[in-house]
């Protein structure tokens, strides 16, 4: 579900493909049976709690533990995947993810990215943070295909993040959000004492240029953020990115396709204005991290 869009350098993560692996153990014995909540144990490629309740592993290497169906234009689709996994690729977000592995570089235990999409950002902070672990949650199936893929010590699960999480109380060091939906009271639960939450969300002005081919961003944003999480967390600080940069038409494509205008883009003249871009654009890059520890 998350995504940003800018242009530096590529940064490879880890080659291989982990996607046939195992959950690591460390991140089973923090997921809990969605329908009874009771513990799970990883039996071959099946996740079992003691009710006799069962989660058979992806061939991709991701958990589905949802049993209900999501409405439609919720989970990012494949297209929308594609698009982000490209973008990302090519190193556009590289400035974010660099920003959230040096927040997040401390972490010393599990960290559960809510709404990890391709796996990106947490894949980054795993690199940055070598005695940390993490848990990708996510609604779209399609996306975490990739993100099970992203690190070797990355276990994935397909979630609603709306509804009670999965996992355990207080078994994660830090909690990971970017540009996704925000749930304070799990948040806050499945944080240990003191933990820290990070939430990477769109300034305003971010992609400004670009007009309604993009969602705008509600000025009050980061008002309605503190007010949201107030009750729980006590925020610590907050860093802000602002750049011009110039992105080619595909890019810009990308950049629309994979977030949430692409479940609009008949609407209007939308699609007919990408298929007509032909030059580079300079456009605004924005976007703020916060972080918050447990109260």
């Amino acid at each position: 579900m998350s995504g940003c869009f800018t242009s530096w350098s590529n940064s490879p993560m880890t080659g291989a493909d982990h996607g046939n692996d195992p959950l690591p153990p460390r991140v089973v014995e923090a997921l809990r049976c969605s329908v009874c909540a009771s513990p799970l144990k990883s039996v071959e490629r099946t996740l079992r709690c003691s009710a006799g309740h069962s989660f058979d592993l992806a061939r991709q290497g991701y958990v589905n533990l949802l049993h209900a169906r999501i409405p439609a234009g919720t989970a990012d689709t494949a297209p929308m995947v594609a698009a982000r996994a490209d973008f990302l690729a090519s190193g556009a977000c590289r400035p974010l993810a660099d920003e959230l592995a040096r927040v997040c570089a401390e972490a010393d235990g599990l960290v559960i990215d809510a709404g990890a999409g391709t796996g990106y950002y947490l894949a980054h902070v795993l690199e940055s943070a070598p005695a940390a672990l993490g848990l990708a949650l996510d609604v779209s199936a399609v996306a975490l295909r990739r993100a099970a893929r992203a690190h070797p010590r990355l276990g994935a699960a397909v979630w609603n993040l709306w509804e009670p999480w999965p996992v355990g109380d207080e078994v994660a060091s830090a909690v990971l959000n970017v540009f996704a939906p925000r749930n304070g009271p799990e948040f806050h639960r499945v944080l240990r004492p003191g933990g820290l939450l990070t939430v990477a969300a769109p300034a305003p002005d971010h992609l400004r240029e670009l007009g309604d081919l993009v969602l705008s961003v509600d000025e009050r944003k980061e008002e309605r953020l503190d007010g949201t999480l107030g009750e729980y967390f006590a925020r610590t600080g907050r860093t802000e990115v602002r750049r011009t940069t110039e992105l080619s038409p595909r890019q810009i494509r990308q950049a629309v396709e994979m977030g949430p205008t692409a479940f609009h883009l008949d609407r209007g003249d939308r699609r007919s204005r990408l298929d007509a871009l032909s030059e580079p654009q300079a456009v605004t890059v924005s976007f703020t991290v916060s972080t918050y520890r447990r109260l």
